[in-house]
């Protein structure tokens, strides 16, 4: 009888045992995905912010003399032209 036991005892410990590598390696899985997606995400943001600030238009300085006057400046800041009389 002693014999059952043991060998009862043994497959349970061994079904235990292969349950919890189970949800180890389940858990391990699902970190690495988790930090492939957050990776994945930020680099697609930091490329779109590369791209969007080497787009964005610089302001153009301009100067304009008139006649005796004070000089008239003029300038876009990239959103419309803006003159200074």
């Amino acid at each position: 009888m002693s014999r059952e036991v043991s060998t009862m005892q043994n497959i349970r410990s061994l079904f235990i045992a292969l349950a919890g590598i189970t949800v180890f390696a389940a858990m391990a899985l699902f970190t690495v995905s988790i930090t492939l997606a957050v990776g994945a995400i930020l680099t697609v943001l930091m490329a779109a912010r590369a791209i969007s600030l080497r787009m964005k238009p610089a302001p153009v300085h301009a100067k304009a003399k008139t006649n005796g006057q004070r000089e008239m400046r003029i300038w876009n800041d990239g959103r419309g032209t803006i003159i200074d009389l």
